[in-house]
């Protein structure tokens, strides 16, 4: 396997377990795992700690098919899950057992989860990686990848980003989400160490190892970009720091104003970046010298790829050689790989005339209120940028009322009302503005849209 090869001719790197400390080089890891290397599919239930990493790793190097799933999944998905694709190994330390399945020493410190009958089914030879679509329903529905998508989107990533071979990179991000991936991927490919964590940048310990180990990166969505602002990280400097990744959505103006100014400030690069599962996690970048100039932009695509805009639904269209495989939805679709020529993304679109491509939201991210079409990911920035870059999360109920809610107590909710009525023209009568002390995130940081709005159209049924 190419990504496999790329890795490991990286000699130097070193894998730190941040809870335990241990640390093992990348040429300590290869097969070190006693596993039979058969056509067939293995789970990894990942929590991006060592034992995880050093499971994905010996496992990519075989014959097998990698379903990488998260460790929090409830044990009722995992089990149908488990079901419908027969797994031959499945790695998963939070269960002591599962049924048909023997528990194998695989070294002394990873068990396995051996199938007692091994099930014979067609596997296509390009099939590599499963990543979920959903990473919290348990969906059996997983986006299929193959070894050429993944290097082709490693290899467009290290075109721009600033990886040096000295780097000490966390894994903040799970890296069964394909952003987290990606930055495993990149990062193993040319970095020195890769800090193995389940802490995130809301805990303390997270911060307490970010002076310990000197992290180089940090990575994150536009919440935990908002939770950085919130805490005053962007008013001092960082020195181990050089540079910073963001994916998952546009950042309010405010947010971006202090991040460039940050960046100016202490010498730091700021990427903006755009991406989606089906294209193994990278579209497109926006350079840092544009963050000010073009801050809402997700700017220009990657190399080997281009954009289209189709000309009747504003859909933007992703072409390139990072581009999936067609989706799995039962263990029979994976004796195929359809490679995909256009991605629709199902984001509309707009391109300015320097080139730079801007999300304007997502066609499904849309609702009608009395006849008006209103864009909920442009009301959300609207509100940020209108009342300060506080977080604010737009949703529609049973297409009756927009529904506003906001984390800062401290907002005056009439003020709120008042933005959205002149901004919007929205009568009071369909708008919901509702304090939360916390925002539900699934487990790649993003907001919990579904959670919320399940529980919403329950309010006000």
């Amino acid at each position: 396997m190419e990504l496999y090869d790329l890795i490991r001719k990286n000699e130097k790197l070193i894998f730190t377990d941040s809870g335990t400390g241990i640390s093992k080089s990348i040429a300590e890891m290869h097969q070190s795992l006693e596993i039979e290397n058969l056509r067939s599919v293995v789970f990894i239930y990942n929590d991006n700690q060592l034992p995880a990493i050093e499971t994905l790793l010996n496992f990519y190097q075989s014959r097998y098919t990698i379903a990488l799933l998260g460790m929090g999944l409830l044990e009722d998905f995992k089990e149908n899950l488990e079901q419908k694709y027969t797994p031959y190994y499945i790695y998963d330390p939070t269960r002591t057992a599962i049924e048909g399945y023997s528990a194998v020493k695989a070294s002394d410190t990873i068990i396995l989860f051996k199938r007692n009958v091994n099930l014979i089914y067609p596997i296509h030879a390009k099939t590599k990686l499963l990543l979920s679509t959903s990473g919290t329903t348990g969906s059996p529905k997983f986006v299929r990848l193959s070894d050429a998508n993944l290097v082709q989107n490693a290899k467009s990533i290290m075109e721009y980003m600033p990886i040096k071979t000295d780097d000490v990179v966390p894994l903040n991000v799970p890296i069964n989400f394909v952003y987290g991936l990606s930055i495993f991927t990149t990062n193993c490919i040319k970095a020195n160490k890769i800090v193995c964590t389940d802490k995130d940048a809301f805990q303390k310990e997270f911060w307490a190892d970010f002076k310990k180990y000197g992290y180089s990166t940090l990575g994150g969505v536009p919440y935990f970009y908002e939770m950085l602002y919130s805490i005053g990280f962007f008013k001092k400097d960082h020195p181990s720091l050089r540079y910073l990744t963001h994916t998952g959505g546009m950042l309010n103006q405010k947010l971006i104003e202090a991040i460039a100014e940050f960046s100016e400030k202490f010498d730091k690069q700021f990427f903006a970046q755009y991406g989606q599962t089906e294209a193994c996690g990278r579209m497109a970048y926006l350079p840092p010298k544009d963050l000010l100039r073009k801050g809402t932009s997700i700017g220009l695509p990657v190399k080997n790829g281009k954009f289209e805009i189709d000309n009747e639904t504003d859909e933007l269209i992703y072409i390139g050689p990072n581009v999936f495989g067609g989706y799995a939805n039962i263990r029979a679709d994976l004796q195929f790989f359809e490679q995909q020529e256009k991605l629709h993304t199902g984001d509309k679109a707009r391109k300015d005339d320097e080139g730079y491509y801007y999300i304007v939201g997502r066609i499904k991210r849309i609702v009608k209120l009395f006849g008006v079409r209103l864009n909920l990911d442009e009301t959300e920035l609207l509100l940020k940028d209108a009342l300060g870059g506080q977080t604010f999360i737009c949703l529609g109920i049973n297409d009756k009322h927009l529904a506003v809610m906001y984390t800062d107590q401290n907002l005056n909710k009439e003020l709120i009302l008042k933005v959205l009525k002149a901004k919007l023209n929205l009568h009071a009568s369909s708008l919901k503005v509702i304090f939360i002390e916390d925002v539900p995130l699934t487990p790649n940081g993003k907001v919990n849209y579904p959670l919320l709005k399940e529980s919403l159209e329950v309010s006000y049924a």
